[in-house]
């Protein structure tokens, strides 16, 4: 696929934890596909056999506020209005169920590449959990003097929270404040 249509960070960074469960969210896949929302959704529904539960499920109401205060979105992001209805998420079994049901070019090439971010993210978390076993062995290998290190190598591991909105971050610098002068612009007569 071409690294014009999407770019793998923009894939993964639309991979998100909900429930348990890395999904992704019908307004993100319909952006990648290049369809609406709303395409996406009645394509799903008029094969909704294809897709149980385990595939597709819609965020409740404080999912979804709770969502939308951490990617820091306006009700009216989506432009005319906002949502008329809760988002449906799609684990990564109904992003391929995805493909039987979206069949143009740009869905299949776009599908592979999103099946490609999620085999990334698991090798990614199956490494990292290689990585805190060997970890942990070396902690019980050597004494307790080591514990400060072996602390902060897990405080880097540990996933990061989402960052803080701009509304409450500290502003750095200064303000100036400055007087009116005395002089205005104005037209002659």
């Amino acid at each position: 696929m071409s690294k014009d249509i999407v770019p793998v960070e923009h894939i993964e960074s639309k991979i998100l934890l909900i429930r348990s469960q890395k999904v992704m969210l019908d307004s993100d896949l319909a952006f990648l596909y290049g369809v609406g929302t709303k395409v996406l959704i009645q394509a799903v529904m008029r094969n909704i056999d294809r897709f149980p539960s385990d595939f597709i499920f819609q965020l409740s109401q404080e999912e979804f506020e709770l969502l939308r205060s951490q990617i820091v979105t306006s009700k009216t992001s989506e432009g005319r209005g906002g949502r008329r209805y809760l988002p449906y998420a799609f684990t990564e079994q109904g992003v391929a169920m995805l493909s039987s049901v979206l069949k143009s070019p740009r869905a299949i090439m776009v599908n592979v590449e999103i099946m490609r971010a999620f085999v990334r993210l698991r090798r990614l978390l199956a490494s990292n959990t290689e990585l805190a076993r060997k970890l942990d062995e070396l902690e019980k290998k050597y004494d307790r003097q080591f514990a400060v290190v072996f602390e902060a190598i897990r405080q880097l591991m540990a996933p990061t929270e989402p960052a803080e909105p701009e509304s409450r971050r500290k502003r750095i610098g200064f303000l100036a404040e400055e007087k009116p002068g005395r002089y205005s612009i104005g037209r002659k007569k």
